[in-house]
């Protein structure tokens, strides 16, 4: 297929939920082999529009094209709930319709494409984070689209998985669309960006990559700014004059009618600023009062190695402002080690009696997805004015409309807000946080890091993100794969 064709096209789609308007009028198309970022703030509606193009939503207004006989495959953020006890080969089989009789070779070669040695009989809700993301790719891979959606590919990925990744994707000849919040692992393939504008509902469109369309887009908002502030002034000039010579009567009520006239076509002129992507305001996580001493010992952990659990000795102590950090490659049992510490059931474990723990999930499942927001911040709110618990919540972009919504029904991007503001609430005096970052908007990566820098409690953070890491005063690293 030509390179320039045009494959898929969206003209004057609008789309709502419920009441709710996501898009108004989206016009944007795309050729054969382009890569392309959808870009855009959380809950703005870019899982929305990968749904409308795969089908599983349709426009409320406008026109979806896509060319004949194309396909079109979407990897998606997370494995829901209900696939969580599938075996990896039921999870690939899944995606056809028909059974194939020769899928294990299939298998074999996709994973081998996503770096991912695991067991086809291995239970999905036992992989860790990590290795789910890749999956999510291979399962996406394995129907070989013509059109790859990528949702979030590099969550929970290591340095390694990223790397891969990629690679696989600049020598990737199809069409490709990808949403992340990774500025440079975009800027290293896409050809241009979609931004969908949460506040205008429309979506512009940009060539050139990723950092130099940013920039671009910087450049005319400023622009646009300054325009208007001397539009904005003439207008103003304009309306005093106006007013002065409306008041003198005679034929300078003329001038002064003539003059409303221009005010009004000058007002015409002032261009429609885009917002920019609001960013949530800075936050304490205040630490739970009246605690010292050792407040987390460990001195064994269980890791993984070829599929196998190994005991290993080791001797971890964190008391009040210590911060340990806890790294290892995707699968060798970082996630299971912070749930075992959460629940109190981790081996060789000391936790001081009392002590709160606030626990952040990279798959929330810390939250009620059945819960409306208010309920999970009320509940979590131990004393405090609902005056103060909205206000906390619009800190991170929850409004009134938000608040009323089930967790469930929330963007990943919502529900990590959420997360954080339960954290806020809860006064923990041990933190640990499993991917923070994952799905949140990178506006607010420094306000986060900020926060946690100054939180004054003992905590366990693992993170894939150097530079968010780096943001945050780290006391201890435990690494999992050198022990």
């Amino acid at each position: 297929m030509p390179q320039n064709n045009v494959i898929l096209r969206f003209n004057k789609v609008s789309f709502k939920y419920g009441n709710k308007l996501i898009l108004n009028e989206a016009d944007f198309s795309m050729r054969h082999g382009s890569k392309i970022t959808l870009m855009g703030q959380n809950g703005a509606g870019k899982s929305t529009i990968f749904q409308l193009i795969t089908g599983g939503l349709k426009s409320e207004s406008g026109a979806i094209s896509i060319m004949d006989g194309l396909t079109m495959a979407t990897a998606r953020q997370v494995i829901s709930r209900d696939e969580a006890e599938l075996t990896v080969r039921d999870f690939f089989e899944k995606v056809f319709a028909k059974k194939i009789y020769d899928i294990e070779p299939r298998i074999d070669k996709v994973l081998a494409v996503v770096h991912l040695a695991v067991p086809h009989e291995k239970i999905l809700k036992n992989l860790s984070g990590g290795q789910q993301a890749r999956l999510l790719l291979a399962q996406a891979l394995i129907q070989n689209p013509d059109i790859l959606l990528l949702d979030e590919p590099t969550n929970n990925l290591d340095k390694q998985g990223i790397a891969h990744l990629t690679q696989f994707l600049v020598d990737y000849q199809k069409t490709c669309i990808v949403i992340s919040h990774d500025a440079d692992f975009l800027n290293s393939f896409t050809h241009g960006v979609l931004y969908l504008d949460i506040f205008t509902k429309k979506i512009e469109q940009y060539n050139g990559d990723y950092f130099t369309v940013v920039e671009e887009i910087q450049a005319r908002l400023e622009r646009e700014h300054k325009m208007n502030v001397r539009l904005e002034k003439d207008i103003q000039h304009r309306k005093d004059q106006a007013n002065f010579f409306a008041q003198k009567g005679g034929h300078m009520r003329d001038v002064a009618q003539k003059m409303k006239k221009k005010v009004i076509e000058l007002e015409g002129d002032i261009v429609e600023v885009r917002r920019e992507d609001k960013t949530i305001r800075n936050f304490t996580i205040p630490c739970q009062k009246d605690i010292g001493g050792c407040i987390l010992e460990l001195k064994s952990v269980s890791i993984v190695k070829n599929h196998k659990p190994i005991i290993k000795k080791i001797n971890i102590t964190l008391r009040k402002k210590e911060r340990l950090l806890l790294v290892g490659p995707n699968g060798i049992g970082k996630t299971t080690l912070l749930e075992a510490i959460a629940s109190g059931h981790a081996k060789n474990e000391y936790i001081a009696a009392g002590i709160t723990i606030g626990y952040y999930r990279q798959d929330f499942s810390t939250l009620n997805f059945e819960e409306i927001v208010y309920k999970t911040l009320s509940s979590a709110m131990s004393d405090g004015t609902e005056q103060e618990l909205r206000s906390c919540a619009a800190g991170f972009l929850l409004d009134a409309e938000i608040l009323k919504t089930k967790i469930g029904s929330l963007s990943e991007g919502q529900k990590g807000l959420v997360a954080f503001a339960k954290l806020s609430l809860e006064w923990p005096g041990l933190l640990i946080l499993d991917e923070p970052t994952n799905h949140i908007n990178f506006r607010h990566i420094p306000v986060i890091a900020r926060a946690l820098d100054r939180y004054e409690g003992a905590m366990i953070l693992v993170s894939h993100v150097p530079d968010f890491v780096k943001q945050i005063k780290i006391d201890q690293v435990l690494d999992l794969e050198s022990i």
